[in-house]
């Protein structure tokens, strides 16, 4: 990887880590989570489209269902179980901020980093993605005039860094 890379990569991760990391701090003061111990989140999903695709709804009902409605389910879900989630976001970006040289060169990383690695480059995609509007319908490249194209070619980028490292780790 080289010096450019390792800085986009880096950026981007980091970009990510600081997202997480106010959504966690925005969660509110819990008398319960401090008498019991147990950490609770914020119980309303987040605003920005970003957070939303990095902690989405925990209950996806068919429209028209009985429990179609049910706000209530999700908050409960995700207060219990999103500080963790984030927390472990957070541990993978680290790992990749810890092991991505900032000058660049070869990345030697054990299996469990690469794990990591993976989990990392897949919420920066997912944080990309909301950004751009990437959905099924996507095309492989915007117009040149469109001001995501280049954007896209990252996407693209780190769509290929995670193939290639799935490869890496295949038998």
């Amino acid at each position: 990887m080289d010096a450019r890379e390792a800085g986009v990569l880096r950026s981007l991760v980091g970009a990510v880590s600081g997202l997480l990391t106010e959504r966690a701090s925005s969660a509110p003061d819990d008398d319960l989570a401090a008498l019991t111990g147990l950490r609770t989140g914020n119980a309303a999903p987040p605003d920005d489209p970003r957070l939303l695709r990095l902690l989405p709804d925990f209950h996806r009902s068919e429209p028209g269902s009985p429990d179609a409605d049910r706000a209530d389910l999700n908050s409960a879900l995700r207060s219990l179980h999103e500080p963790e989630i984030i927390d472990a976001k957070l541990a993978a970006g680290a790992v990749v901020l810890e092991t991505c040289p900032s000058d660049g060169g070869r990345i030697i990383i054990t299996p469990e980093q690469a794990d990591a690695w993976l989990t990392a480059l897949t919420d920066v995609r997912l944080a990309l993605g909301a950004v751009l509007g990437i959905d099924a319908d996507t095309p492989e490249q915007f117009d040149p005039d469109d001001p995501r194209a280049p954007h896209l070619d990252v996407y693209h980028w780190l769509t290929w860094m995670q193939d290639s490292l799935l490869q890496a780790l295949a038998p």
